[in-house]
């Protein structure tokens, strides 16, 4: 999808269109981009920029805080116009998938009318534009994709690969960052064509011979990856950053619980229980650290996961009373519910998750901040 947050904001307020909408927290409260139209982005704003150099860069920029369950709404929509052509799609996130489109020939045409046919239905139902990229296989789409934004529409075909990989430049390769991008240049490699008659021995040892040969591969058009549907969800995790850093045990607390319901909520919502519960936190200077603990039994239980993180905080983090500037909860090594539910349980973890179902009923009905957990006491 093209600018997705940003084009359902305008879908809903049509008043925004050619405005520099952009969707993330507020410049005040050192809030981050999470997405930006196409104005804005000529002005040089792009996702993941903080939202004051944001504002800095685009004064006049309509600055909207996101709205999650209305882009999920959305999705979902334009998930069910791609599963009426193929029920091989793998969702990479809200605002992108793969299809796999091989065997839907026979009913709905060759891969390019189908591509055709979901980006006029997109924009017909729902409103909004799509780039589609359509290629042998998975990288190749995905860069076909991205070649012609917004409302782009790209073919790459089997005999024109090398063709069309040869003059991009390194870093639309999959994973070569500002990091390899970087080390790339210095050797005097700036396309993929010139990645390709780089001396592979050279490569191996400034890249890793695994990074090399990888590398070498994307740039001949080589991936064998399949769309895999239904992806099992790796991990879950909400953080917030504060307007001002916080040292105070207390409110970093709180804010852990906040986090941590968000979390649980959103496992039982997926039908998923974790073994892992991750806290994050980034101090002042930037530096930011992870420190995780495995349970001996999965759970999706939002006191365990309020405990753990609190543990994390207090005997794990090794702050020292130093401020921090964000704090997150995550977990991982996810499990399917029913896989979880063969655990033996105690009485009271049982108690605590018919709780838990209980309140996400109840939420579900009159809204997130009707009623919850209480915030339990900080142990002094």
């Amino acid at each position: 999808m093209d600018a997705f947050f940003a084009s359902v904001e305008e879908l809903d307020d049509p008043t925004l269109r050619g405005k520099p909408v952009i969707v993330g927290g507020a410049p005040e409260e050192r809030g981050v981009v999470s997405a930006a139209n196409y104005v804005a982005r000529r002005f040089g704003v792009h996702s993941a920029m903080s939202s004051a150099m944001a504002r800095r860069l685009c004064p006049h920029g309509v600055f909207l805080k996101p709205r999650g369950r209305r882009y999920v709404e959305i999705s979902r929509q334009i998930v069910a116009i791609f599963e009426h052509y193929t029920p091989l799609v793998e969702t990479l996130s809200l605002d992108e998938a793969f299809l796999d489109v091989t065997g839907s020939r026979r009913l709905f045409g060759t891969p390019v009318e189908i591509g055709r046919e979901i980006k006029r239905r997109i924009r017909e139902e729902i409103g909004l534009t799509a780039s589609v990229g359509i290629a042998p296989n998975m990288f190749l789409a995905k860069l076909a994709s991205d070649l012609e934004k917004p409302d782009g529409f790209v073919v790459i075909e089997e005999r024109e690969v090398q063709t069309r990989l040869d003059p991009l430049a390194v870093g639309k390769l999959w994973g070569v960052g500002p990091v390899t991008q970087a080390a790339l240049e210095k050797l005097g490699i700036r396309t993929v064509r010139e990645l390709l008659a780089a001396d592979q021995a050279l490569l191996a040892r400034r890249l890793g011979e695994d990074s090399a040969r990888a590398l070498r591969a994307l740039a001949q058009g080589i991936d064998h990856r399949r769309v895999e549907p239904d992806s099992e969800r790796k991990s879950i995790s909400e953080e917030t950053t504060f307007a001002r850093d916080v040292a105070d045990e207390g409110r970093l607390c709180a804010t852990l619980d906040a986090l941590a319901d968000e979390v649980a909520r959103r496992l039982r919502r997926h039908g998923l229980r974790a073994r892992t519960i991750q806290l994050k936190a980034r101090y002042p200077d930037f530096t930011t650290v992870t420190r995780a603990l495995t349970l001996p039994a999965p759970t999706a239980s939002t006191i365990q996961i309020r405990q753990t993180a609190r543990e994390l905080l207090a005997g794990r983090l090794g702050r020292a009373g130093r401020p921090l500037r964000l704090v997150g909860v995550g977990v991982t090594n996810l499990v399917a519910d029913e896989e979880g539910q063969l655990e033996l349980f105690r009485d009271r973890e049982e108690r605590d998750e018919r709780v838990d179902r209980l309140l996400d009923r109840l939420q579900d009905k009159y809204g997130p901040g009707a009623i919850g957990h209480g915030r339990e006491p900080v142990e002094e």
